[in-house]
């Protein structure tokens, strides 16, 4: 017994001496632990959000767009816009799942693409996660794809109202399927992916100024002029069937518009909050703008004129709304409206092109102004959240700015002018005269938007 006890007693002991050792080994295996669970963290309240932003993104489109474009058009083509954005939307999607996420946010080292390695979603699972802009915070890779995949649907059905009235449905969605395999799955990855040429410039876009608007508007540009003007234009009545249903699609578009906006934060925090009120007070900033000057300079203020301003001001503040201060929101929507005003009254007509509903007048420089602006309303002075180029002076910034609208007015306006040709080689772009007097409800369709 007392051997026992001597054995036990040295046990003890050595199992006490041992246990500073053990736990000094321990320590770093609990660390990386904890590391690795910090590096995992999902907010409930961020994927209820982001669902709900990917849901109001969605209801832009349908029945957000499609309702303000179609009561824009004539009675006789209503049906037609309808239904391009509903195919747009349809097509985008399972073109997203199929390549579309890979080639924006692949996980490439390219500076233009994101290469093969999400073809089909490979990869992805309902474990696997996407990161937020707070470290240690994460979200469900399904939730970012479907929120990104909405921003992917409304950026080509932006453009069809440079050529409503006109254009085949065949040659909307061949042009459409080359158009973001091209032009916006490489622009989203330049602009926001960490591997991208643009992001890497410290060129602010936080929701989509350069990606959606200016991409779109730039494409809507150039199919304007190779597409030519409707038949009748300055001659016939081409006044909107439906300024209720306009102005219904506009109250549509705001409302999802924060989704697009305060969603691209991605988390449910502060900035969120910033991108929200700067998204209220910048569209009202500027249909403030838009009526002034219609009255001013016509003697009466439109329902067209206030529903022109709200989407000029949603697409102005759309690159700033996160790092800008609310006072600079209102002063970039009473900024952007007079300019839009000029674009889609005076310049449009000068030049000749038939910009149907005017996407490169609102999209287009709307996101153009939107876009450098951004460079001069993050200043902390100015009330923004700092500058985010490494030189960290209000020049670098705007520099930064106006090189990633260079690249993307370049990029969008060369790759569309081409595509539009093979297009027209393929399908062809416009339909019959005979077609187009009848309208495209009837003759593409095969149904009318009212029975008289």
């Amino acid at each position: 017994m007392k051997n026992l006890s001597k054995l036990t007693g040295l046990a003890a002991l050595l199992a006490a001496s041992a246990l500073p050792a053990m736990a000094q080994e321990a320590a770093p295996v609990a660390a990386e632990a904890v590391a690795e669970t910090a590096a995992a963290v999902i907010d409930k309240g961020d994927v209820a959000w982001m669902m709900t932003s990917s849901l109001l993104v969605l209801f832009m489109i349908i029945p957000g767009l499609s309702l303000f474009y179609g009561g824009l058009v004539r009675t006789k083509n209503m049906l037609s816009v309808l239904m391009q954005c509903t195919m747009i939307a349809a097509v985008v999607m399972v073109i997203w799942v199929l390549y579309g996420y890979s080639f924006a946010f692949g996980g490439g080292t390219s500076p233009f693409w994101g290469g093969l390695g999400k073809l089909f979603l490979s990869g992805v699972t309902m474990d696997s996660t996407a990161a937020t802009f707070t470290d240690g915070v994460v979200l469900p890779e399904y939730v970012f794809i479907a929120f990104q995949m909405t921003f992917a649907a409304i950026t080509p059905a932006l453009f069809i109202g440079a050529f409503a009235e006109r254009i085949k449905f065949s040659a909307v969605i061949v042009f459409t399927i080359m158009w973001v395999s091209v032009i916006y799955f490489p622009i989203a990855h330049m602009v926001w992916d960490g591997a991208g040429l643009i992001f890497n410039m410290g060129a602010i876009d936080f929701a989509g100024g350069t990606v959606v608007h200016i991409n779109a508007g730039v494409a809507a540009l150039m199919a304007s002029i190779v597409i030519g003007p409707r038949i009748g234009l300055g001659k016939d009545m081409m006044a909107p069937h439906s300024m209720t249903l306009t102005m219904v699609g506009a109250a549509m578009l705001w409302v999802g518009w924060f989704g697009f906006n305060a969603g691209s934060n991605l988390e449910a925090t502060a900035n969120a909050t910033l991108a929200m009120i700067n998204t209220f007070v910048a569209t009202a900033a500027a249909i403030l703008s838009w009526t002034a000057v219609e009255a001013l300079t016509r003697g009466k203020a439109s329902g067209l004129g206030a529903a022109s301003g709200l989407v000029a001001g949603l697409v102005a503040i759309t690159p700033a709304c996160g790092t800008t201060g609310p006072v600079g929101a209102i002063v970039l929507g009473l900024a952007v409206s007079p300019v839009c005003f000029f674009f889609v009254t005076t310049i449009k007509s000068k030049f000749g092109y038939d910009d149907s509903l005017d996407v490169f007048g609102v999209h287009g420089v709307g996101g153009i102004i939107g876009a450098i602006g951004t460079g001069i309303l993050c200043a902390p002075a100015l009330g923004g959240t700092g500058f985010v180029v490494e030189a960290g002076t209000m020049a670098a910034q705007v520099a930064a700015q106006i090189k990633a609208v260079a690249i993307t007015l370049l990029w969008s306006g060369i790759g569309s002018l081409i595509l539009l040709y093979i297009t027209k080689a393929v399908v062809g772009l416009r339909v019959s005269s005979d077609d187009e007097r009848q309208g495209l409800d009837l003759t593409s369709h095969g149904e009318s938007a009212y029975h008289m």
